[in-house]
């Protein structure tokens, strides 16, 4: 039974596996790709279905693992080396085919990568607040007891299940983990537990932002703004067992318990300017690296399948065979 590429689409998606879906939006001839051919390209330089020659499928592959790394669309050209009437387009990135079939091709390339996953522990009003508010923020809320692969986790327990669900998440690496509690019970809490320098530093007591939050939909606003932060801006990731910074920036004042709560001040520090884009790819899943073929100039994905040959103790990789064959007998 084969696969169609839409099918394989959702497929991946529901894996939580970062790829990039290209499609053809327009070709020139003597192209062997039309426009709305499409594939997916996945993390490791591999390809699925079609969208071009192997020269064109070259670039594209290099191109889809910029688009896995920065999570911005691209859209590519490949042009031949004599190209004279393939019309402009701004914004494109132009690579020139230096192979010899010609033709001219524009590919879309959309990267779909994986929501930050967050998990809540704790049945009160807050842990509420901040499932419904994560989910509108685009963030995944894992199941019930599960850490694996999550980004953060929120300990809303308010005194019921605390140190187990913190020692589950350090456990399975998550790097940030936000405890809703007052200053002094969070460190009685933490003390308690006898942690180590490096789980310590994952754990925010007392989590978010400072905004003089006093409600749970408020608190749930200021925890998931720091989260939030540390992943646009503090290169938190799925599964990272190290801290997100070496020092925490300032953190919300009283919010955990109700007496806790009536301690607020109506101060609003507002975080850094956040970057609009894409989460990157998780670390479980690093895009390939390319290298430049010196011979052609190309760029390629480094993979099993590679060209590769060593001259004078330097690796190459490049885009067939026969430039591999040309360099090394030069």
């Amino acid at each position: 039974m084969t696969t169609s590429i839409a099918e394989r689409v959702r497929e991946l998606a529901d894996a939580r596996r970062p790829f990039v879906h290209a499609t053809v939006v327009r070709a020139q001839e003597p192209t062997s790709a039309r426009a709305g051919d499409d594939a997916v390209i996945l993390a490791d330089g591999s390809i699925e279905g079609f969208v071009g020659g192997v020269c064109a499928e070259t670039s594209v592959r290099a191109a889809a693992m910029e688009t896995l790394r920065d999570g911005n669309t691209i859209l590519l050209r490949v042009l031949p080396e004599d190209e004279t009437g393939f019309p402009e387009t701004p914004g494109a990135l132009v690579v020139v085919n230096p192979c010899h079939s010609g033709g001219a091709i524009e590919i879309f390339l959309r990267p779909v990568l994986p929501r930050p996953l967050v998990a809540v522990s704790g049945n009160t009003p807050i842990g509420t607040a901040v499932a419904d508010l994560a989910e509108f923020l685009d963030f995944e809320v894992a199941p019930d007891e599960s850490y694996a692969g999550v980004t953060a986790a929120v300990v809303a327990g308010l005194g019921r299940d605390e140190e187990r669900a913190i020692r589950a998440a350090l456990d399975a690496g998550v790097g940030l983990i936000a405890l809703i509690a007052s200053h002094r019970r969070s460190a009685v809490l933490l003390d308690a537990m006898n942690l180590s320098t490096g789980e310590r530093a994952r754990i925010r007591p007392h989590a978010g932002i400072d905004i003089g939050a006093r409600t749970p939909k408020e608190i749930a606003l200021s925890v998931l703004a720091e989260i939030v932060r540390e992943v646009r801006v503090g290169g938190l990731a799925a599964g990272s067992a190290e801290p997100a910074r070496a020092t925490a920036p300032r953190r919300a004042a009283a919010h955990g318990e109700a007496a806790a709560l009536a301690q607020a001040g109506p101060e609003l520090i507002a975080g850094p300017t956040l970057p609009v884009g894409p989460v990157p790819a998780p670390a479980a899943e690093t895009p390939a690296a390319t290298a430049i073929d010196p011979v052609c100039g190309m760029t390629v994905v480094i993979g099993p399948d590679t060209p590769h040959g060593v001259v004078d103790g330097q690796d190459y990789w490049f885009c067939c065979p026969g430039c591999l064959k040309k360099y090394t007998a030069a």
